[in-house]
């Protein structure tokens, strides 16, 4: 089980600087409980990171809302969801915004499975779940978020050639990050910024605007 002092910390940070109000907090307790519990079964996460689930998947997930801009912005897309890291964390936290829209996308059976349960338990609204075949829908929304889903020069192909301009992306990478960027930007020219994640010292968090 999860570590109560990575919790009691996690969940400070959660309401003081992200601004998650106590009904979306005991939303995300829920959350966690439904994934420690189906973990049991099914590997929705490494069992490694159990203990500090609140760090290193909620939290993790959640400090992109610093990063969105939802009052001109209106929709988002998470390619390769997993278990809902981070597009139930979004989809949370923008719950009482009506026009805001999470669209998910997923190829596992058994983790589409799981977040349809989710998305039932929680009654959340203004989400789609897809089964990871973007390549066949319209990415049509104002962010493209990746968290551990396909190498980055992949998911700047799937920007350029796939998602509707103007967009932002998010792509949250480990420490090699400007590596990767070096050697995944040659000949494209975006406009970026590379900035730390506030869970990991060595994680970045790749913003992309993507403008045609």
């Amino acid at each position: 089980m999860e570590s109560s002092k990575s919790k009691v910390k996690s969940k400070l940070v959660l309401a003081k600087d992200l601004n998650f109000n106590d009904e979306k907090l005991q939303k995300l307790e829920l959350f966690v409980y439904e994934v420690l519990n189906y973990n049991k079964k099914y590997n929705l996460i490494s069992k490694n990171s159990e203990k500090d689930i609140w760090n290193r998947h909620i939290l993790d997930s959640a400090q992109l809302v610093k990063h969105i801009d939802h009052k001109n912005f209106n929709s988002l897309s998470d390619l390769g969801t997993g278990a809902g890291f981070p597009g139930i964390i979004l989809s949370i936290f923008y719950s009482d915004m009506l026009t805001f829209h999470v669209k998910l996308y997923e190829k596992s059976k058994i983790k589409n499975d799981f977040i349809k349960a989710i998305i039932h338990k929680l009654k959340l609204k203004g989400i789609s779940l897809y089964d990871n075949d973007y390549q066949y829908h319209s990415l049509d929304t104002d962010y493209i978020i990746c968290r551990a889903f396909k190498k980055l020069p992949e998911i700047l192909r799937i920007s350029r050639e796939i998602a509707k301009k103007p967009h932002k992306l998010i792509v949250m990478l480990g420490k090699s990050a400007q590596e990767e960027i070096n050697k995944a930007s040659k000949g494209i020219i975006y406009k970026y910024k590379l900035i730390p994640s506030i869970t990991n010292s060595d994680s970045k968090i790749l913003l992309v605007n993507a403008e045609k």
